[in-house]
């Protein structure tokens, strides 16, 4: 097991005989230690039959290993005061766990168990049906997050990465034992396969615990191949028996290793991501037009969205789109004031660095930076990026992406208004 170490002695990595690379970074002021057992595979990875099928995997690996029950895991966890959970998301599958350090070893002994030992019993399955098409219907039931799946469909034009992570209530219902386990086979490739810890831990205290049992998996399939979306600009209407009407807009974005994201991210803080924020200022505090007015960014491996959403009065709905085109126009026309500028880099230099204070933030970024530049990236290159940044920059970039015939637009609850 070669070890490479990078960073100087408080990050180190490790590429294990079958691939499995394992990263860990020591902050010995800490009382804990977060791990998290990465893939780098998720929904946009999924077939049109497999639809949500890793997100189900997720659920089921916490329902009972060869070794233990459900109820033994979660009884383990709580012994000593642990927290387990995990998520999946359009790129990535995370199984992650927190404990205090000196329960470094049942925490490595818990977590292998789960991903390499889960038995995916078919009764257990069966119940989970049940509980993630109540999920589905909950988001359904929820307009405000409902509207962003709506959209992400139309806007990426059907491309796998567009689709919702939980997938389709048929798909859930037809997903079987044998369907998991041959997903896990072909998909769960140890070339694919990050362990990140942050916290008060020795690397090769860590390494000693985890890699022996991580080193059985010695799958090599090969993945299909992830096809960058192409952008969808449409105008659209769905009519909903809502109280609000919930509208969203979006543009081409940046990915997550393009150098111009920088730029994006510094736009969507002054744009609509913070209380000072401009659509902020303009719709909701200074005219009351919206409860819920943000820009949001969202970044890929190979691809981005920059987007706006508002929560609107059916009356109200014409005014707030000539408010968000009119503030669209104004930073493709004008300079950012100085001042507004240097106000936005401290945010995020700010949410960075508070960030930076949680175990699980940098466990999260360890894994996320392995899997985009293969390497651990410091804050101080970070915050330099940042620093360098001018407005000239912002707008040389956001005058690539921003064009009345460029834009995305979806309205969802009681419009008139045609499309």
């Amino acid at each position: 097991m070669p070890l490479n170490l990078q960073g100087g002695k408080l990050y180190q990595k490790t590429v294990l005989r079958n691939g499995i690379r394992l990263v860990t970074e020591k902050i010995p002021y800490a009382h804990s230690v977060s791990t998290g057992i990465w893939v780098n595979a998720g929904s946009r990875d999924e077939s049109p039959v497999e639809r949500g099928i890793t997100h189900f995997i997720e659920h089921m690996l916490f329902k009972g290993t060869k070794r233990r029950s459900a109820l033994d895991i979660a009884k383990e966890f709580d012994s000593v005061g642990g927290f387990a959970n995990a998520f999946t998301s359009k790129e990535n599958v995370c199984f992650h766990a927190k404990v205090l350090a000196s329960h470094l070893s049942l925490l490595t002994d818990l977590l292998s168990d789960l991903f390499l030992q889960s038995v995916f019993d078919p009764a257990e399955i069966e119940r989970e049906q049940s509980v993630i098409v109540q999920e589905i219907r909950m988001v359904e039931d929820t307009p405000d997050e409902f509207i962003h799946v709506l959209f992400q469909q139309d806007f990426w034009n059907q491309n796998p990465l567009g689709l919702p992570i939980y997938g389709s209530v048929e798909t859930v219902e037809k997903a079987n034992r044998k369907e998991m386990i041959d997903y896990i086979t072909h998909r769960f490739n140890p070339g694919r396969i990050v362990i990140s810890a942050a916290g008060n831990l020795e690397h090769q205290n860590f390494l000693d615990l985890i890699a022996p049992a991580m080193e059985t998996l010695n799958t090599s399939s090969l993945l299909p191949e992830r096809h960058p979306p192409e952008c969808n600009f449409f105008s659209k209407v769905v009519k909903k028996d809502l109280e609000q009407v919930h509208l969203v807009i979006g543009m081409r974005g940046t990915s997550q290793t393009e150098e111009t994201r920088f730029a994006s991210h510094l736009l969507n803080v002054i744009l609509g991501s913070s209380m000072s924020s401009r659509l902020f200022q303009e719709i909701r505090e200074k005219r009351g037009l919206a409860y819920s007015v943000y820009s949001f960014s969202h970044s890929h491996e190979d691809s981005g969205m920059l987007g706006i959403y508002a929560g609107i009065s059916p009356e109200n709905v014409r005014e707030v789109q000539r408010l968000i085109n009119e503030q669209l126009s104004i930073l493709a026309r004008d300079p950012i004031p100085e001042a507004e500028l240097r106000s936005a880099k401290e945010y995020i230099k700010g949410n960075m660095y508070i960030n930076a204070e949680s175990n699980d933030y940098r466990m999260n970024r360890l894994a996320k930076n392995e899997f985009l530049f293969g390497r651990y990236v410091p804050f101080e290159e970070i915050e330099n990026k940042i620093n360098s940044i001018t407005s000239e920059e912002i707008q040389t970039w956001f005058r690539t992406v921003y064009s009345p015939d460029k834009m995305a637009s979806m309205l969802y609850g009681p419009v008139d208004i045609e499309s």
